[in-house]
């Protein structure tokens, strides 16, 4: 095993490091966070054409059998009634006792009485817990994104199959004989597929959509992809004390459920109103903001930046913070960038 002995390894990661690429520890895994190109061309890349990810670090628990339909009410966010079997939905696990997000989950309904959950990688524990009879999969599947305007097209070529599933759709599909899922997800604003299949068949098929045209691309410009489209990161923008209202998530709350795991505290969350609001900040200059830096309003610091960074399509810094509820857009604000002050700006999200 590379790196240290503690760090997962995903099924590609002879792959990723025959390319070149920069790996880092991430949610327990070893994983690639830029290839030789760098983060900006694999940003531009997805922006523009085609990027595929190796996501394996992401979790996956299977819950299936009699019953698992209300356990999964019961304990998420979200109502399953809005979706179908063959549908995926975003939803949050909450703590009972105040409402913070646990974790933001994607389900994928596949049959009637058969769901995978897709924890992120640092609380996949906490997502076990909270449904008991789970089985963890993550050991005999690998997942790859496949994001960007011309994704579908690269993919066509590729699994012509697997290319029609359509937005918040899942499916199943052939690859070289054998069965592999594949969901209309994604977390970088572009259109795009997630794929899960056995780990003795991903490296044929990254090779195939790299040949096919998608440009390799490493957890750090995934995660400038996601600031610019504005969505949210646990432990960042959403985690401890965090609820979904704060977040400007109410719509991942199914309200007329009869229950669900922290509802009675996020009731009491809406009654109230949220203290703050999650906003969005265009930055002076290039120089990329960072998560923890003071924000400013008349020499006042009013809050702190839960994300920044240099956002390659609009040439300067973004970020996010939770603000006072009285910060409008257009504000004008100060980020204090180690000892700097630099002009920001309250904008709407997402960015871009």
């Amino acid at each position: 095993m590379n790196g240290s002995a503690d760090l997962r390894l995903s099924p590609l990661d002879g792959v990723h490091r025959a390319a070149g690429a920069r790996m880092v520890p991430f949610g327990g895994w070893d994983m690639p966070v830029s290839y030789p190109t760098g983060t900006i061309a694999e940003h531009m890349a997805c922006r523009e054409g085609t990027a595929v990810f190796d996501v394996s670090h992401l979790g996956s628990l299977e819950l299936s059998g009699p019953g698992v339909f209300d356990q999964l009410q019961a304990a998420l966010s979200n109502d399953l009634r809005r979706v179908r079997p063959g549908r995926a939905q975003y939803t949050h696990l909450l703590e009972e006792a105040d409402a913070s997000v646990v974790d933001d989950i994607i389900v994928w309904w596949l049959g009637v009485d058969r769901f995978w959950i897709l924890p992120n990688a640092a609380n996949n524990a906490g997502v076990v817990e909270a449904l008991p009879g789970c089985v963890d999969v993550a050991a005999d599947r690998t997942l790859l994104a496949l994001q960007g305007p011309t994704a579908r097209s690269v993919l066509s070529s590729v699994s012509p199959e697997a290319a029609e599933v359509g937005r918040f759709e899942v499916a199943t599909f052939l690859w070289r004989g054998e069965e592999a899922m594949v969901a209309g997800t994604g977390y970088t604003g572009e259109d795009g597929v997630e794929i899960a299949l056995p780990n003795g068949l991903a490296e044929g098929l990254w090779e195939a959509l790299v040949a096919a045209g998608a440009e390799p691309a490493g957890l750090g410009a995934r995660d400038t992809l996601r600031l610019e489209a504005g969505l949210p990161l646990h432990g960042h923008e959403l985690g401890p004390g965090i609820t979904p209202l704060d977040a400007g998530l109410g719509w991942v709350v199914g309200w007329e459920k009869e229950a669900f795991r922290g509802r009675d505290a996020l009731r009491a969350c809406r009654e109230s109103g949220p203290k703050v609001r999650l906003r969005g900040l265009a930055v002076e200059g290039r120089r990329p903001p960072r998560e923890g830096q003071a924000v400013r309003r008349d020499d006042l610091d009013i809050a702190e930046l839960t994300s920044g960074n240099f956002s390659p399509v609009l040439g300067h810094g973004i970020a996010m913070a939770f603000l006072p509820n009285d910060a409008a857009v257009g504000d004008a604000l100060t980020l204090d960038q180690r000892g700097t002050d630099v002009a920001a700006v309250v904008v709407d999200l997402p960015f871009v």
